[in-house]
């Protein structure tokens, strides 16, 4: 069967612009060429910038009200077409159809919550009169945007987390230029359509797609930008943030996300959540649920559960509706996975199901007895693999968990609410989630983690705080106490 192949245009300041130079977007499920995209140069990536920073000057007091309009009708754009956007989330990266629907929803709600921060970026009154001498002074600070922001992406979500960074930077009165990730570019561009059929003046958004290494570090280094928002690897992460120099980082790298099951949980409940957390997007999802602590007296039990409703799971055809497990975003990632569990294997831990790969396809895994040496172990799998422990009680779940170099979310399942505050006050994450997985999380809440999970807070309020400055006025009135 003949399937043509889309040539693509990359986005500058605005702008839909063809380059002679290209690279090949494909179908991780069965390596069919499905686009060709741009492959920007660093003049395209230095135009994008500078006509961010003249459109930002141009429009140095943008009123709220038409980023609000702008920002409204990108999100009714995206509603109307958001079928097209599910084939295209799916078609580039490993979501099934479901997954890429609910990506889609989400994108959106990202888009109009942005809308509604926009009214809120408010300022505050200062009591000056609290330092002796200062009673005629009077005065308060307000928000101000910063300038052109300069935003990398993952392949993982390559639609919300695109949303993520643009609409806060425009919601906020910033100019953005996005780097998407090359595996998975067509999202980004997708989203970009948006916004200029929303009306978004010329030079607010830009979408380059490209070699990191050509262009990624110029975004990264570039004066004019004055805020790099990354989500990412750590190891990119800690590159990048020795390249940005003095301004403004925002970074979210990833995971080794620990869950908790005490004796008195839900028992069906944290199977079907545990699974869920584990396997949703092949497991390619930083606040993927990878170490399981069970307290032992309810290990057995919920170890053969959560085995046997991991075995239910149906991997294959990732546009069919019934699928659960679509591919890894491409082959060699399936392998280091692959890699991963044969060397747990080979240094003592057990497989109780999968373990197997299929090109791109890595069947959903659980293993247990994982010695504290592996990769695995310490490490961010970033693909279909769970990790079982017994635990004696609470205080060692929480050792075991905090025993990484990361620290991003949490889950714990319990129906004792001083346990559960104990967790809270001693677990070394960003966010914790009594009777959820670690997976959950919705648009608006801060989002980030601490150790190597990054810096900062995404969610689009705390993006929109990120993006912006405060800026402090005082009124010293002679006559005030006449």
């Amino acid at each position: 069967m003949y399937t043509k192949i889309i040539t693509e245009k990359m986005l500058l300041a605005g702008v839909w612009v063809e380059s002679q130079r290209t690279f090949d977007v494909f179908d991780p499920q069965n390596n069919r060429l499905i686009a060709k995209v741009p492959l920007a140069t660093k003049d395209d990536m230095l135009f994008a910038i500078e006509k961010g920073q003249e459109a930002f000057k141009k429009h140095p007091f943008w009123p709220t009200h038409e980023r609000i309009s702008v920002l409204n009708k990108a999100a009714d754009y995206v509603e109307k077409n958001r079928e097209r956007y599910a084939n295209t989330i799916a078609s580039e990266g490993s979501k099934t159809i479901t997954e890429a629907r609910g990506e889609v929803k989400r994108a959106i709600q990202t888009i109009r919550i942005s809308a509604e921060e926009a009214r809120r970026i408010n300022g505050e009154t200062i009591n000056f009169d609290q330092k002796e001498g200062s009673e005629n002074r009077i005065g308060y600070y307000y928000r101000f945007p910063i300038g052109v922001i300069g935003a990398i992406t993952p392949f993982n979500d390559p639609l919300n987390l695109v949303a993520h960074k643009i609409a806060p930077a425009i919601a906020s009165g910033n100019a953005i230029v996005v780097k998407p990730a090359s595996v998975t570019p067509l999202s980004a561009l997708l989203l970009g359509e948006a916004f200029v059929h929303a009306g978004l003046p010329k030079g607010f958004l830009s979408i380059v797609p490209g070699s990191g290494k050509e262009i990624g570090e110029l975004l990264v280094t570039h004066p004019t930008i004055k805020m790099v928002s990354f989500t990412g690897g750590l190891e990119t992460g800690e590159k990048i943030a020795h390249q940005a120099g003095l301004k403004k980082i925002s970074m979210e790298l990833g995971s080794n996300s620990p869950v908790i099951v005490l004796e008195d949980a839900n028992l069906n409940e944290a199977v079907e959540s545990c699974v869920s957390g584990s396997f949703s997007a092949v497991g390619q999802n930083c606040i993927g649920v990878q170490r399981i602590f069970i307290e032992e007296s309810i290990y057995k039990s919920f170890r053969d559960a959560f085995v046997e409703r991991t075995s239910q799971m149906k991997t294959g055809d990732k546009m069919l509706e019934s699928t659960d497990m679509g591919p890894m975003i491409n082959e060699g990632e399936a392998k280091r996975v692959e890699g991963w569990v044969n060397e747990a294997l080979y240094k003592g831990a057990k497989i109780l199901t999968g373990g197997k790969r299929n090109g791109a396809f890595y069947e959903p895994t659980v293993l247990t007895d994982v010695p504290e040496t592996a990769v695995i172990a310490k490490e961010e799998i970033f693909g279909p693999v769970v990790l079982l422990y017994s635990v004696k009680n609470l205080k060692d779940a929480i050792k075991q968990s905090n025993d990484v170099n990361y620290g991003l979310q949490a889950g714990i399942f319990t129906k004792d609410i001083e346990k559960a505050f104990y967790t809270i006050k001693n677990m070394d994450v960003g966010g914790i989630m009594v009777n959820d997985s670690s997976d959950y999380r919705i648009d608006a809440m801060p989002f980030g983690g601490i150790k190597g999970s990054g810096l900062g807070r995404e969610g689009v309020r705390s993006s929109i705080e990120s993006m912006t400055e405060p800026k402090v006025v005082c009124f010293n009135l002679q006559d005030y106490q006449m």
